[in-house]
């Protein structure tokens, strides 16, 4: 029976997984909402922002992420029949991926981590949004190695994303994919495709989450927080 220990490294979605990416999503709306003195519920607001987020990515591969959630926000401000948000409001929106809160148990659950493994972004943002919450809410955490949707041209879950990470930590690591960890909480983003890449995987459900739940979940190991699992490392499991 494998364990935790039994691997290498770690390979992080961020968004979703180690930053509250639901609630800054809604945050950075609200302005939008409160302007038509509108309320939506929170598992509405978020199951339309997934769907038109991926059809975007699909649509520009190659579209940096903040641009690509610029473009966004006015159809989905269409989508709900409110008025259509100003450009400078669009950027806004689009520029708040640096301010989104990293859950409270994430910082301290890292650097336990990185006792044990090598950690690894594998993210679906741009470099300098990343590089934003890095240094914000993520408190300036030193990464082995960060992979961004814009250093591969396309985003989760197109498996060149997985296959960009492998052939990097194996360059740079030594690592192969049996020592591989894809931790994340969205099924849709990560552990489909990390299970179609043959990479193994750990669930961070966060409970409450919405976006990237798929109704069959697959996983190798499951945890609530990134704090659990370090605790189940940090007990030798």
């Amino acid at each position: 029976m494998a364990q935790l220990s039994d691997y290498r490294l770690l390979t992080f979605d961020v968004y979703g997984t180690l930053v509250d990416w639901e609630t800054g999503i809604l945050t950075a709306f609200q302005p939008t909402l409160d302007k038509a003195n509108a309320q939506f519920s929170r598992h509405h607001l978020l199951t339309v922002y997934h769907e038109l987020e991926h059809a975007q990515q699909e649509q520009t591969p190659d579209m940096p992420y903040s641009e690509l959630l610029t473009t966004i926000h006015p159809t989905w401000a269409g989508r709900l029949s409110l008025p259509a948000p100003s450009r400078d409001e669009s950027i806004r929106f689009g520029e708040s991926v640096g301010n989104w809160p990293a859950f409270p148990d994430t910082v301290d659950a890292l650097k336990r981590l990185s006792k044990h493994y090598k950690l690894v972004v594998l993210s679906n943002v741009d470099r300098e949004s990343f590089a934003k919450t890095n240094a914000g809410s993520l408190q300036g955490f030193e990464f082995d190695l960060i992979i961004t949707a814009q250093d591969v041209g396309s985003y989760k879950p197109d498996l060149k994303n997985f296959e960009h990470m492998l052939h990097a930590v194996k360059e740079k690591f030594g690592v192969e994919k049996s020592q591989v960890l894809q931790t994340a909480q969205s099924q849709f983003h990560d552990h489909y495709p990390a299970r179609k890449a043959g990479i193994k995987s750990v669930w961070i459900e966060r409970p409450g989450a919405t976006m990237g739940n798929m109704e069959e979940t697959i996983f190798d190991w499951k945890f609530d927080t990134l704090g659990e699992m370090a605790d189940a490392v940090d007990g030798g499991r």
